[in-house]
């Protein structure tokens, strides 16, 4: 909460049971789980975790994402 309050951002809840008005959010779970979660079978709770900080680096940074044609990194304006 604080890391929220630090950047400014209010913190927004759908309504319960109701997760087509929260669509990038399940997109992004659905996503998770099938080109990650599932791909692969863990050892361990630890062999998990440290599996997901990699996953995530290339999501954010190398995968082509559909909605958008590109990486999510193209998109940022060099500063």
């Amino acid at each position: 909460r604080q890391a929220v309050t630090d950047l400014g951002a209010v913190q927004r809840f759908i309504k319960p049971h109701c997760p087509w008005t929260n669509g990038k959010a399940e997109r992004f779970n659905r996503t998770l789980q099938t080109e990650w979660a599932y791909r692969q079978a863990f050892t361990s709770s630890t062999h998990r975790q440290a599996a997901l900080a990699p996953w995530l680096q290339h999501y954010n940074t190398e995968r082509i994402h559909t909605g958008i044609g590109t990486t999510p990194t193209t998109r940022v304006s060099p500063t």
